[in-house]
């Protein structure tokens, strides 16, 4: 979803506005900077940053707002933690916005629907299936990684149409018909970009994913 300056009204926006900042401010409080202390961490962090700007970028739609991308905020979550993913996809956000590709006044409603829903999913499902399911190497990769990015995309598309309808931006037939099912078919994508980069990490880079514990999925702890 990338909504335009025309497409809500003001006071969507401004609302939208007042929930962003204080979440935004926030996060940037509690966020664990320290851990990106280190260089190769800050790198990581930074890299995810850049790739997600040009995925977000790399978008399809027949309609203002109805945009379709990959999100790669369950990836973010689980290398980084809510905070630092949180502030990341905020910074992939305006990174579109200063390339073109989005308009101003509508930033903090794309940043909430995409990087605020979509964190807050993410946190949600894996804290659900870290609570009733063993702690298993490929339970995480398979249930966090590719599932969980599957479920939270299809989660946002369904709140995204919810927004559309409820602000009577456009009718809630039309949006089930011609924007909805298109999620169920990112999920795919999403779900196969977010496992495959999940399990090369905690394979060979298991220091870069902050909720990967090798006494926890290894060990069986």
């Amino acid at each position: 979803m990338n909504l335009t300056d025309n497409l809500l009204g003001e006071g969507w926006y401004w609302a939208a506005w007042a929930v962003w900042l204080p979440l935004f401010v926030r996060s940037v409080l509690r966020a664990p900077w320290r851990r990106l202390a280190d260089s190769t961490q800050l790198n990581v962090w930074l890299g995810m940053i850049v790739v997600l700007t040009l995925v977000w970028s790399l978008k399809a739609g027949v309609k203002p707002g109805l945009d379709l991308h990959m999100l790669g905020a369950t990836l973010f979550t689980l290398c980084f933690g809510s905070h630092l993913a949180f502030v990341g996809l905020c910074l992939v956000a305006a990174g579109i916005l200063l390339n073109g590709a989005a308009d101003p006044f509508p930033f903090a409603a794309n940043a909430l629907m995409m990087a605020g829903l979509g964190v807050g999913l993410s946190q949600l499902y894996y804290r659900v299936f870290s609570g009733i399911l063993p702690k298993h190497f490929f339970v995480y990769i398979f249930v966090n990684g590719f599932f969980g990015a599957a479920v939270t995309i299809i989660s946002v598309g369904f709140c995204s149409t919810l927004l559309l309808a409820v602000a009577g931006a456009y009718q809630l037939e039309y949006l089930v018909g011609e924007y909805l099912p298109y999620f169920l078919l990112l999920a795919f994508s999403e779900a196969w970009l977010s496992g495959m980069v999940i399990t090369l990490f905690v394979v060979y880079r298991p220091d870069w994913v902050a909720t990967f514990e090798d006494s926890r999925y290894l060990a069986g702890k």
